[in-house]
């Protein structure tokens, strides 16, 4: 799934909405990225992982879930699209009908080797500077989730999770996933 940036013009968010393909793009500090569809493991992991989130959220009535593509938008320069994120009942004046606008409390990207770059360096870097909670790092190749939790001004590692481990969330209170699920 190779990345590439479009072109080395500062994009807005403006520019951004004008783009008329069907390609998936997202900004990072004013630059363009765009990203071929996800592989078939990235869309079951995502779906596997998105399920069992929708439903403990949904049924504790914590508020929503939400999955690529949907834009969230931080600022002019910087709009993304996590695979998964979540959005706290209290804090769901940040979902409008056109996008995210803000850090949602949970952001989760599901890496590929095109996208380890991204995910793992710039959007991390993205999500410490507008304020993630908690950001779940997913390494199919490795069968193991990164949990990093937001500690003052760093994206401070959590816990690591392997494919025999069962995920707890800092952010989701009582959450218990059994990764063998996942991969």
């Amino acid at each position: 799934m190779a990345t590439s940036v479009v072109d080395k013009k500062k994009y807005t968010y403006e520019d951004y909405l004008n783009i008329s393909d069907d390609k998936r793009y997202e900004l990072i500090e004013g630059e363009l990225l765009m990203a071929p569809s996800p592989f078939t493991r990235h869309q079951r992991i995502s779906r596997k992982i998105g399920a069992l989130l929708d439903e403990y959220v949904t049924e504790n009535g914590l508020g929503e879930i939400f999955f690529a593509p949907c834009d969230v938008y931080f600022d002019d320069g910087n709009v993304v699209q996590p695979d998964i994120l979540y959005i706290t009942k209290e804090r769901s004046g940040i979902v409008t009908e056109k996008n995210i606008q803000g850090a949602p409390d949970i952001a989760i990207e599901i890496v590929s080797k095109s996208s380890a770059y991204r995910d793992m360096v710039q959007k991390k870097a993205l999500y410490l500077k507008f304020g993630v909670s908690e950001y779940w790092i997913v390494i199919p190749e490795n069968e193991i989730i990164e949990i990093h939790v937001l500690k003052g001004n760093v994206l401070q590692l959590y816990k690591t999770y392997e494919k025999d481990d069962t995920l707890e969330s800092p952010c989701l209170k009582g959450l218990k996933m059994q990764l063998r699920e996942i991969f």
